[in-house]
Parts: structure tokens; C-alpha cells; sequence
């Protein structure tokens, strides 16, 4: 049976090229366009280190259920700086260089992206369960570094750090774990290098 958070679901993909650099400034855009939306619920916010011959930095993709695309798409042309590329199927805004990488965004998901928002984050806070990921969240899949092909028990706990960031890998939702002090697990990602954003807690 699918769980209220399951990544299943249709879902319209925009891409946004909003010249953001790094992951941390990927992040807190995120954070900012989310905040100013009144219904979250069942949005995946990625993002997508990319690099072209002219250009380099990293896009982020929102995939939102099909009704509210429209009403995203203008929400970010209103807010969004000039220059920024945005993609959705076939329509598009912004300069050609920006749009074209916005195109890889909108197409990248669910075949790879690092999530940032998406289904059931923010019960991730403090320790949590590995059940707690897999049953109140869209991550669908666990792999702890070391360990290939073991699965962690669901009674075992992981220190999230308030930064939960698994990742597509071809059409699941996964998230990597490492040992930590104390018997427990942690997600890779630290929020160093990449903090976010204390503004947005």
C-alpha cells in the first residue's frame, strides 16, 4: 500500500536557473520560494549541479502536482530576478543560455536531483527512526556506506541534523547513511558545507 508520502504521483517539473552557484545559496532559494507559498504539500524542490561550456552553477527543479504548475510558473516569474530561466514542458522564460539550463533541471527528475523539500521533511528533526524516513516520508530507500545491500531495522535511529537530503537515483528516492558516534546512523550530507538556513528553521 502507498504511504500519504509516497513519491508516486502526477507532477508538472519546472526548471529554474536562477544563477545560484552553490548548494547553500540552491538551498536557501528553496527555502525562500516555498515559504511564500500557502500549500507545500506533495512538492519536490531539487537541485542539479550542472556545467556548460559557457557557464556553471546549480539549477533546481520543482515538481508539483499538475493543477498548481500554473500558478507556480507565475509565481516565480513575478519574484524571480531578470535572467532567470525557467522550463515547463514546452513553454519557457528568460534568457536562451538560462532556459537551456533550466530545460536539464525540469528533465533530470526523477532520474537524479538532490531534494531538498519534498513529502514529509519536516518531521525530520532531531533523531528519528529509520521507520520514521520510510513510513512518514517520500524516501523510499535506504544505503548505509559500508554496509552494501543491508538494510538498517526499522528501530534503528538517525541523527538528522535538520538536514535530510537523499537523492534520485533512477525513479527512488534514496538516502545514504553513515555510522555515527553512539550506535547511531546520519544522512552523508553534513550540514556543513552546506548549511540552511538558520533564518528558514
Amino acid at each position: 500500500m502507498t504511504s500519504p508520502h509516497h513519491a508516486s504521483g502526477v507532477r508538472s517539473v519546472i526548471g529554474v536557473d536562477a544563477g545560484t552557484a552553490t548548494l547553500r545559496e540552491a538551498d536557501h532559494l528553496i527555502h525562500r520560494l516555498l515559504e511564500q507559498r500557502e500549500a507545500t504539500e506533495g512538492v519536490f524542490a531539487c537541485t542539479h549541479l550542472f556545467r556548460t561550456d559557457e557557464r556553471r552553477g546549480t539549477t533546481l527543479s520543482l515538481a508539483v502536482p499538475g493543477p498548481d504548475a500554473d500558478v507556480l510558473w507565475q509565481e516565480l516569474v513575478d519574484v524571480l530576478p531578470r535572467g532567470t530561466g525557467l522550463a515547463l514542458a514546452d513553454r519557457t522564460h528568460g534568457p536562451a543560455d538560462a532556459v537551456g539550463t533550466a530545460r536539464l533541471a525540469a528533465a533530470a527528475p526523477p532520474a537524479s536531483g538532490r531534494a531538498v523539500a519534498y513529502p514529509g521533511v519536516a518531521h525530520l528533526t532531531g533523531t528519528v527512526t529509520v521507520a520514521d524516513l520510510l513510513d512518514r516520508t517520500a524516501i523510499e530507500h535506504l544505503v548505509v556506506l559500508g554496509a552494501p545491500g543491508v538494510q538498517p531495522p526499522r528501530t534503528a535511529e538517525v541523527l538528522t541534523q535538520d538536514h535530510v537530503r537523499p537523492e534520485w537515483r533512477d525513479g527512488v528516492l534514496t538516502l545514504t547513511l553513515v555510522p555515527a558516534a553512539g550506535g547511531l546512523l546520519a544522512p552523508f550530507e553534513v550540514p556543513n558545507p552546506t548549511p540552511c538556513c538558520v533564518d528558514h528553521a
